[in-house]
């Protein structure tokens, strides 16, 4: 029962489409029908309203960690490690948008930052390097999410690598368009429309 409540709290708590209500509060339109129509920080980037992508990226972070400190408090480790999960299902496939939602990158960040902090913060230096390097966001979250399962499996909590495994790999599948256009030099680079 305790894992139940954990996983509906988590995805309901995930499920908050902050890129959509923020743009749209900003009168900044659909975020669905701009750029790529993810709902994510970087399609909100696409607006050329900074603010309001930094804004979409701390919230989505925000929630995931909320989802796994606050079922941890209630249920211990195991509950924690659900609501994350949860949160994370939640944001890629929102009830609220016909569980059309984002790819979860910063809703995973958040995670990994309160499933165990050096695993998060190992995961937003590998995107922070990466998108230095190459200015691409999607191949920055690629590397940073595939870094995440082998940071836990040595740093985290148990059963948390498996978890962690299990959210990258959706990653990359939300992540299937990018990576054709990686491979054929397409993909755009951060501040470019």
């Amino acid at each position: 029962m305790s894992s139940l409540f954990a996983a509906a709290f988590g995805y309901l708590l995930g499920s908050i489409p902050f890129g959509v209500l923020i743009t749209r509060a900003l009168g900044l339109g659909d975020l669905r029908a701009i750029g790529s129509g993810n709902i994510g920080a970087t399609n909100v980037l696409r607006t050329g309203h900074k603010g309001a992508a930094l804004a979409t990226l701390l919230l989505d972070g925000a929630k995931g960690a909320a989802a796994v400190l606050l079922a941890r408090a209630w249920g211990g480790e195991a509950a924690g490690l659900v609501a994350g999960a949860a949160a994370f299902l939640g944001h890629c496939f929102p009830v609220w948008l016909g569980f059309r939602g984002g790819k979860g990158v910063a809703t995973f960040l958040g995670i990994l930052l309160a499933v165990a902090w050096p695993v998060g913060l190992i995961a937003c230096a590998t995107w922070a390097a990466v998108a230095v390097v190459f200015r691409i966001s999607s191949l920055a979250a690629l590397v940073a999410a595939a870094s995440a399962p082998v940071s836990l499996a040595f740093l985290g909590p148990p059963g948390s690598a498996l978890a962690g495994l299990g959210m990258a790999i959706l990653v990359f599948v939300r992540h299937a368009a990018n990576i054709a256009r990686l491979r054929d030099g397409s993909e755009p680079r951060i501040g470019r429309r």
